[in-house]
């Protein structure tokens, strides 16, 4: 099928579907009810950037950009761009020690409920098998299709396949390329694509879709330039479509305001709410504080840091998608598998408190401030132990400590009697993880609990029984 039919295919399943290019009739789109109950999914920066794994993935840019530090890392390692350009990084790429199924038993053990590949990043290379482009991993590099292993493996293992693209960046992302006279990798320096680019978009997308159905598809910013907006309808209208035909629901991650709210699944990146949010949305968020990508200089965060931001975005009706970078040869990192192994047994604890719930009331109680919006997480928060997060399901209320006291008393003042938040009836207060019966006494000030023996570096969650 060459691009103009596959155009003409897009048409006629939005002509005759049930979701049309529209935004009064996406906002219809209900998010899927495995996606609210994840809680959960992991993110994979996995290409070309990951061989020089300098600085950041960014590095097909920033090498030609003078007297940056990717520039000068550049020449002084491989030489001047013209005799060795990115596409040289291609033999390279090898992935001769990746293994789908390791990579799939290490997130199921963290606990992740789905996982998201990026298919192709700003760079154009494609990390699947495609009849519209051959700059991609099946044929050069490692040869394999990456994309299609992952979607195997997770399905064999319940996890959700998801697939993340951030083709519309490579309009303009390489153009600094056009100083060193290298061929056809770079597009045009102009701010709007062509119209020629934006079709090969749309196509490029729904054979992502149709290919490897991926249960959310994930779409990195700048697409929420005015020119995208009749493309962003028509893939949305032809993706939610497909997911019906198939019988599996599917989502839509968007940053920015590019789709209409009420029709996707808002992403913040690097960032988190403030307070809680009536609508499902999502965090992205990466293992290091540095990069997205393997980087011989990454930074990572702790696990309990991470434990404590899965938390916080829980109990204010989001969920976690948290990104790792494998070396070029396939090999997760050290560092990452440690901590994805930390997460998944402090999960295997006390999962009941995070899985399938929903908020409550309030999001939670306590000093710290959460600042608000996208890449506010260079930073570890510093939380004590009043910081407190709530989540429910059925007839219990998880009260999680952020910071757990070395004095072992806690004070929750949401939980005092005849509280605005909650007039309920207690039944009964468990610790998860521990066998400790913990004390409890209410009075008009705050639900007191006192531990003797519990002591944890990450967050300790009270199981309360409420009629």
């Amino acid at each position: 099928m060459n691009k103009q039919e596959y155009l003409e295919r897009i048409d006629c399943c939005i002509q005759n579907g049930q979701y049309k290019a529209d935004w009064n009739s996406l906002k219809n789109m209900p998010v899927p009810e495995w996606y609210r109950a994840a809680k959960f999914g992991i993110f994979i920066h996995w290409g070309l950037y990951s061989v020089p794994a300098f600085n950041n993935e960014w590095y097909s840019r920033n090498m030609h950009i003078k007297d940056s530090p990717e520039y000068k890392h550049h020449t002084a390692t491989y030489g001047m761009h013209e005799n060795f350009g990115y596409r040289d990084f291609i033999p390279m790429f090898k992935g001769e020690k990746f293994n789908a199924g390791d990579w799939l038993d290490l997130f199921a053990e963290s606990g992740a409920k789905y996982i998201m590949p990026v298919a192709e990043h700003h760079d154009g290379f494609q990390m699947y098998k495609s009849a519209l482009s051959s700059f991609n991993a099946f044929e050069t590099g490692p040869k394999r299709d990456v994309l299609g292993e992952l979607k195997l493996a997770a399905e064999q293992r319940g996890i959700r396949f998801c697939a993340s693209s951030h083709r519309i960046e490579h309009w303009w992302f390489l153009n600094g390329e056009a100083h060193f006279d290298q061929h056809d990798l770079y597009p045009p320096a102009e701010y709007t694509p062509s119209r020629e680019f934006m079709d090969d978009w749309l196509v490029r997308t729904a054979e992502l879709i149709d290919n490897y159905r991926p249960a959310v598809l994930y779409f990195d910013w700048w697409v929420q330039i005015a020119a995208m907006k009749p493309y962003l309808k028509k893939i949305a209208a032809y993706y939610y479509n497909r997911g019906l035909e198939w019988g599996t629901p599917v989502a839509i991650n968007y940053k920015h305001d590019a789709f209409a709210f009420g029709s996707a699944v808002l992403d913040i990146e690097r960032g988190q709410f403030a307070s809680a949010k009536p609508y499902f949305w999502q965090t992205c968020a990466s293992a290091a504080t540095n990069s997205w990508c393997y980087t011989a200089s990454n930074h990572y965060k702790t696990s309990s840091s991470i434990l404590c931001d899965l938390v916080d975005i829980v109990s204010k009706n989001g969920s976690l998608l948290l990104n790792i970078g494998p070396k070029a040869s396939g090999e997760i990192p050290e560092e990452e598998v440690k901590i994805l192994r930390e997460i998944g047994a402090w999960l295997a604890v006390n999962g009941e408190g995070i899985y399938g719930t929903n908020s409550f009331r309030t999001f939670g109680e306590g000093p710290t401030q959460i600042k608000e919006g996208h890449n506010t997480d260079g930073t570890e928060k510093q939380f004590t132990g009043e910081d407190i997060r709530f989540t429910q399901s059925g007839a219990n209320l998880y009260a999680i400590i952020l910071k757990y006291p070395e004095d072992g008393v806690i004070r929750i003042k949401s939980l005092a009697e005849r509280s605005p938040d909650f007039s309920g009836i207690i039944k009964s207060v468990e610790i998860l993880g521990f066998d400790e019966k913990p004390n409890y006494k209410r009075d008009e000030k705050a639900l007191t609990l006192k531990t003797k023996n519990v002591l944890s570096g990450n967050p300790v969650v009270f199981k309360i029984e409420i009629n």
